[in-house]
């Protein structure tokens, strides 16, 4: 019977009853949208994110839910419903209260629509991890893995996959290829998969790793830069201590496969700093590769004390928040912190702990009935799976991965709680984000979450039992297990005697559209911007009035000021309303900022370090792992990205996400449009004419042992031409100059010959000439064939690629080929023409990076959530 649920907005909390069964209403979407607005004030954007992703729909799109209300109640329903087969039952009523206006307990994505959805065969879980038992390094695995991962995502979940295990390129393989392919190839099929499942309007989330020791780690750095093809998989890099160890002392590396093997088959040293450049390069160019401090990962990790098991862990989730073991999955909820401020921006405000400890024991208790939950929807889709009309052998993998996933989801019972609204939780106790006082306030609040939810699962091992494996002397070396020691021994004590009913808790997901309906900044990031204008596109004959992206139609464009919620709750309090704010300019509107303590703790004004700091200290007390992202100015340098990582892995961070304002542009654009100065004549042939005089750009690397610099001239700010020269013999360009001109001149003979002017630190003009004369023939006849072929017009990804192909000494990543590689690169934006980035849903060009997400503030899109 399915269950349906009336309005009782009229009631009083303390008079809701459980709602008894009966049939489905089907809303109206007009019906549905004016009811959404009114339940969020106004919330255009809150109302129409809930009614797309959220609301209960039958399999032909009918809305059965005509406000979160509903579907609030439908949660509560089947979580007390399972509450009933244990002792001390929380009651409907209760478990409604701290849903209700999504003011205290937010199940995540996946729980918000799956629980109680009779109509689709989804999971409940929002991360999962998969992999082969046993060895990954065959056609069979790796195919096993790409359908399995096609087949979580039908079912709603994000997945991630360890590439680690596949053969390099070149290998010797014993079929007719004679050597392996390597993992870009498969990379790109992962990627492909992952664009081809649908999830109700959006597509599935996937994330690619790869050890740090692996000989490919370039290939997999490079991938989707190089490319262009990788554009539906997130990459992270598994970096080891010892990696990092090398990096500081400038060490050199060794690359192996296989990986643990004492006899590899492949091995070769390399230097750790070039490679630990190229990854700050590429994250400083367009926000990859994410960084996983794997040792720390696992050292930290509880389910790893259980490896016997099967709960090594060996990848994490697309945002990274969730490291896991092969067919483990999680489960999500947030906490909303702003909630348990009393008198927000007020001078006698404070955080409520008493009720926020309270609720997080619920939380616990009620992420547990979840996973029952869970555990009934698996058993729903094995037995859609077995009643399929194909073969079994069609559906044998399918059946087999379910039953992987319901053996892990049984033996551990993995949850994961987190918070969203730390950020506004800061700004309503007068804290400034990255401060001090405020790392503080929020490491006291993780702590007490994190001994909340421990002595909550204690409890409820002793009423509902212990997490199958549970085995304390597994775990008595662990470091976060040893932090609850030292801190509530009690709770510690009654650990190892009654267990624990989870095998790990706690995690800091994204809460990208969770935080549109809470209207509080995300997880624990700052707001990223208190005000903006917000252009949305008035499409011309849309049926339901809201801007689609729509191409081939007359638009229509209209703007209005757009406020974070509680920075204006914040400026109501002092005074002021909506509508006269709307009225100032950006500049009118500064100080208006500084009167609230959101000034200096938008996103662009934190301190990056202490941004970092924070979480590797928030970090201690979360179990999992934290989805963070440190955005950066446009204006960066890699040095600072290089900095920031290292903090990251010395703070204690399990993984880390640099965001550089503009790196990630032209990622959504269709890799067709061309800027318009590559425009031919129709035989392929540029129109240019070099100048006598060229702007340059300096680069500098190693080549082997030797320092080298490449100068490349720039024509309508696109190289044209490149030159190399060993720094240390000929090339005195001092390291201070970044800029300077090649100049064309005739020597003698009449030849051409290049020279290069630069100004020097007292703004006097330096001419080095005879540039030409700098190179041994080898490199100044492949700096011809490149400036030949950048002069022809070729898309600079291609000339990039033309470079990493060239037949030369490929056994260190301190190479020439290397060198002009990265050189080409810092004037390629993925790939694509730079411009801002086009929305996929709504075509607005506000999309911004954040818990390694790209979001739109504008409809409420997220890639990766």
């Amino acid at each position: 019977m399915k269950v349906a649920f009336t309005d009782i907005q009229s009631e009083t909390k303390s008079s809701i009853e459980e709602p008894k069964s009966r049939k489905y209403k089907v809303y109206s979407r007009k019906d549905v949208e004016e009811k959404c607005r009114a339940y969020f004030n106004g919330d255009d954007l809150a109302a129409r994110v809930w009614i797309d992703k959220y609301a209960l729909k039958d399999e032909k799109g009918r809305i059965h839910e005509s406000s979160p209300e509903q579907m609030h109640q439908r949660l509560a329903y089947e979580i007390a419903r399972i509450e009933k087969k244990y002792p001390h039952p929380m009651k409907y009523g209760e478990v409604f209260e701290l849903l209700d206006k999504f003011k205290y307990l937010i199940p995540q994505g996946g729980v918000m629509a799956g629980v109680g959805n009779d109509f689709q065969y989804t999971s409940l879980s929002n991360c999962f991890v998969i992999g082969p038992r046993g060895n990954a390094d065959s056609y069979g695995a790796i195919l096993q893995v790409d359908e399995e991962q096609v087949q979580l995502m039908k079912r709603r979940g994000g997945v991630g996959h360890d590439l680690s295990g596949v053969r390099p390129k070149g290998n010797i393989v014993r079929n007719c290829a004679l050597t392996s392919a390597g993992i870009v190839p498969f990379m790109k099929r992962f990627s492909n998969s992952t664009e081809e499942v649908a999830q109700d309007g959006r597509r599935g989330a996937l994330m690619l790793s790869l050890d740090v020791r692996h000989p490919e780690i370039e290939n997999f750095i490079d991938a989707k830069l190089d490319s262009g093809e990788i554009t539906n998989a997130n990459i992270s890099v598994r970096i080891s201590d010892e990696f990092m160890r090398s990096v500081e002392s400038d060490q050199p590396f060794e690359l192996r496969f296989p990986l643990d093997s004492l006899n590899p088959t492949n091995s070769v040293s390399i230097n750790a700093r070039g490679l630990w450049n190229k990854i700050v390069h590429n994250a400083w160019k367009s926000a990859e590769p994410g960084i996983l401090f794997w040792d720390t990962i696992i050292r930290e990790s509880i389910p790893d004390s259980y490896e016997e098991h099967g709960f090594r862990t060996v990848s994490t989730n697309p945002c990274g928040e969730v490291p896991l073991c092969p067919y483990d999955s999680c489960r999500l909820l947030a906490i909303n912190l702003f909630s348990y401020v009393n008198d927000p921006f007020q001078d006698d405000s404070e955080f409520d702990f008493q009720l926020f400890e309270e609720h997080a024991q619920k939380a616990q208790r009620i992420m547990d009935d979840i996973v029952d939950l869970e555990i009934e929807r698996i058993d729903g889709i094995l037995g859609k799976i077995i009643s399929d009309p194909q073969d079994f052998e069609t559906k044998r993998t399918e059946l087999e991965l379910w039953k992987k996933v319901r053996e892990k989801c049984v033996l551990g019972r993995r949850v994961g709680i987190g918070v969203t609204a730390e950020g506004d939780m800061l700004a309503a106790l007068g804290l400034r984000y990255g401060s001090q006082a405020a790392i503080d306030h929020s490491v006291e609040v993780h702590k007490r979450l994190a001994l909340s939810a421990y002595r909550s699962s204690v409890d409820l091992a002793r009423e509902r039992g212990a997490f199958e494996i549970y085995n304390y002397e597994n775990e008595a070396a662990n470091p976060f297990v040893n932090r609850i020691k030292e801190t509530d021994p009690d709770l510690y004590s009654d650990m190892t005697k009654y267990g624990r009913r989870n095998i790990s808790l706690l995690t800091i997901a994204p809460t990208g559209t969770t935080s549109l309906m809470t209207q509080t900044s995300s997880g624990i990031e700052p707001v990223f911007r208190v005000a903006y204008t917000r252009r949305r596109k008035k499409v011309l004959g849309s049926n339901n009035g809201y801007p689609k992206n729509a191409q081939g139609t007359s638009d229509q464009w209209e703007e209005h000021k757009v406020f974070h919620h509680k920075f204006l709750k914040c400026l109501e309090g002092q005074g002021y309303n909506q509508s006269e704010l709307s009225k100032l300019s950006d500049e009118e509107l500064v100080p208006f900022i500084e009167r609230t303590p959101y000034y200096q703790s938008e996103a662009k004004d934190i301190d990056w370090i202490n941004k970092v700091k924070m979480q590797g200290a928030i970090q201690k007390w979360v179990d999992h792992s934290i989805s963070v992202t440190v955005n950066v100015p446009k204006e960066t340098d890699e040095a600072m990205i290089g900095n920031i990582y290292m903090t990251a892995w010395k703070s204690g961070c399990k993984g880390i996400t640099v965001y550089r304002e503009g790196s990630r542009d032209g990622i959504l654009i269709s890799q067709s449009k061309n800027n318009e100065e590559d425009s031919d004549k129709g035989n392929g042939q540029k129109d240019y004419k070099r100048p006598q005089k060229l702007k340059a750009r300096v680069f500098r690397f190693q080549n082997h042992d030797e320092k080298w610099i490449a100068a490349v001239g720039l024509l309508n700010d696109r190289p044209y031409e490149i030159f190399t020269g060993c720094a240390e013999d000929s090339f005195h360009i001092p390291t201070s100059i970044e800029e300077g001109w090649i100049i064309k001149n005739r020597n003698g003979e009449g030849n051409s010959r290049y020279d290069f002017q630069y100004v020097d630190q007292a703004g006097y003009k330096v001419t080095y000439e005879g540039l030409s004369r700098c190179f041994n023939e080898e490199f100044w006849n492949l700096a011809k064939m490149i400036s030949g072929v950048l002069r022809h017009g070729m898309p600079l990804i291609s000339v990039v690629k033309v470079v990493s192909n060239l037949h030369l000494d490929d056994t260190s990543l301190n190479t020439w080929k290397n060198g002009v590689t990265r050189a080409l690169s810092n004037f390629i934006e993925n790939g694509s023409v730079r411009q801002d980035l086009d929305c996929p849903d709504c075509g607005e060009h506000h999309l911004v990076f954040e818990e390694g997400c790209l979001k739109c503030p504008d409809c409420g899109y997220t890639k990766c959530e």
